[in-house]
Order: C-alpha cells, then sequence, then structure tokens
C-alpha cells in the first residue's frame, strides 16, 4: 500500500513537472514573437492637411470664423484665409494656385468660360446696404434715386429730400465684389458707370469708417458690416434687415460663393461640407448673413 502510494505520488510528480514545462515554453514563444499594432483607420487618425483660401474681403471674416470652427474639430487641418478681392478669388481658384477662392457677387459667363473646370458653392447670401454719414436727415431712397446719386447725376442733397448740401460717393473699387454685385442690381449691366469722383476704398471695413466720418457722404455696405457709426438707409420704403432680405422684399441680394478647380476632395470637401452643414450654416446666421440651408 505504502509502495503503490509512493509511485502514485511520483507519477503525480513528473505530470505536474512536464506541465510546466510547456506553460514556460508557451509564455516564452508568445514573449519571443514580435506584435504589430494594427495601422489606425482614417476615420480614428482624423483629417489632416492644409487648405488655402483667397477671395473677397467680403467673404474673408466668415472664412475665418467657419475656418476656426473646423479647425477645432479637427486640430491637424490647417486653414489660411485670405483677401484680394472677388476677381481675385475667381482667378485664383480657376488657375488653381489656391485650394479655394471667394467670391461675393455671381461668377461671369466670361469667366466660366476663362475656367471651365470651375466649381460654384453658395454657402450664403448677403444683403447690400446703402449707408449714409449718421447727421443726414433722411430716411429712406428710391432705387432711382440710388442710381442717380452713384452716376453722378444727382449730386445735391436737396434734390431727394433733404439738405442743400452736396453728396459726396463713396465706393468699393473695381474688382471688388460688392461693387460688382451694386452694379449690376442697382446701376444695371448696361446702366451708367460709378461717378468718376467716388472716394474709392479698398474694403467694405474701410467704407463704413469713410462714411461714418465724412459728413453729407454715401456709399453701400454688405449687411454683415453694418453698425451704429453709419444711417441704414431703406430702399422703395424696405428697410435692409436679414428678414426683409431672406423673404427677396429688400432689393439689393448677392450671394456669397466658394469656388475649386474641379470637384473639390479630401480635407478641402470636409471643409465646404462643414459649411454646409447645419452647424456651418449657424456660423453663417450669426455672423449676419443668409443661410442658403
Amino acid at each position: 500500500m505504502y509502495i503503490g502510494t509512493g509511485r502514485k505520488n511520483k507519477s503525480l510528480l513528473i505530470l505536474t513537472g512536464l506541465l510546466i514545462l510547456a506553460t514556460l515554453a508557451m509564455v516564452v514563444g508568445c514573449q519571443s514573437t514580435p506584435t504589430t499594432a494594427p495601422s489606425p483607420t482614417p476615420a480614428e487618425a482624423g483629417l489632416a492637411g492644409e487648405i488655402t483660401e483667397a477671395g473677397s474681403t467680403t467673404v474673408q471674416p466668415l472664412a475665418e470664423k467657419l475656418a476656426e470652427a473646423f479647425s477645432a474639430q479637427h486640430p491637424q487641418v490647417q486653414i489660411t484665409v485670405q483677401g484680394g478681392g472677388s476677381s481675385v478669388g475667381v482667378k485664383s481658384a480657376g488657375q488653381g494656385t489656391v485650394d479655394v477662392g471667394a467670391a461675393s457677387r455671381k461668377v461671369k459667363e466670361s469667366e466660366m468660360q476663362e475656367f471651365p473646370d470651375l466649381k460654384v458653392f453658395t454657402i450664403a447670401r448677403d444683403g447690400i446696404a446703402i449707408v449714409a454719414h449718421p447727421a443726414v436727415p433722411l430716411d429712406g431712397l428710391t432705387k432711382e434715386q440710388v442710381k442717380d446719386i452713384f452716376a453722378g447725376e444727382v449730386t445735391n442733397w436737396k434734390d431727394v429730400g433733404g439738405p442743400d448740401k452736396p453728396i459726396v460717393v463713396v465706393s468699393r473699387e473695381e474688382g471688388s465684389g460688392t461693387r460688382a454685385a451694386f452694379e449690376e442690381m442697382v446701376m444695371g449691366k448696361k446702366g451708367p458707370p460709378i461717378v468718376d469722383t467716388a472716394i474709392l476704398q479698398p474694403s467694405n471695413g474701410a467704407v463704413r469708417t469713410t462714411v461714418a466720418t465724412m459728413p453729407d457722404s454715401i456709399g453701400f455696405l454688405s449687411f454683415g458690416y453694418l453698425d451704429e457709426s453709419v444711417k441704414t438707409l431703406a430702399i422703395d420704403g424696405v428697410e435692409a434687415t436679414e428678414a426683409n432680405a431672406a423673404s427677396s422684399a429688400y432689393p439689393i441680394v448677392r450671394p456669397l460663393n466658394l469656388l475649386t478647380k474641379g470637384e473639390p476632395s479630401g480635407v478641402v470637401k470636409a471643409w465646404l461640407d462643414f459649411i454646409l452643414s447645419d452647424e456651418g450654416q449657424q456660423i453663417v446666421v450669426e455672423d449676419g448673413y443668409i443661410a442658403v440651408k
């Protein structure tokens, strides 16, 4: 009995030893086999890249805010936003010298012929307000009166119901999208040019500052630049408000466009998709423009 028990214990010890050796071999084998972490998917890695945008100075502040919001969600995407004017935006996008161009007016048929690969994305609509120095004692004008003033055919405020004082005309420079839209919608495609004595300014902000500080002056401004430093005039009895522009009651409204050479892809497409999303359009509204969705 005793011997039999001893033999059983010896057998158990041998079996236990073999099991231990096998386990150690498995552990060593696992440690010696190199492991490679799976590559992250594009979604896990996140968007990365650079986008260059240039053009309309009207679109520029809005584009900067849209770029900031997008980059906050995608820190590895760098977006550079520059001005230059709508004509620069169309040409730069058409030639592919920037990823995205900006134009605060319709793209001309001649431009589409020159750059047939150009793709146009309307991201917002914007009213153009007629503004005067705060001391001008008028609340509104007719569209025809505005045309005559900027054409130089009416040169004194008394001729449109104001005081006997000469009118100082302030305008954007050639190549400005705001000016091109104003000329098309107010002066008419075949109408008279803006008077050559007008004070020309390179941006909406400069126009606002000039009208705000120069007595008896009148100019035109993007809705996004309106503030209490200038007097906003009603046109044909319709106040220059976002609601009136959205309903088409206000007569001077233009598109704000972003442009690409060919169909956008990668980070450029992702940014444009963001701009046209509910979140992007909310930024458009908060910045004083009219959403397109």
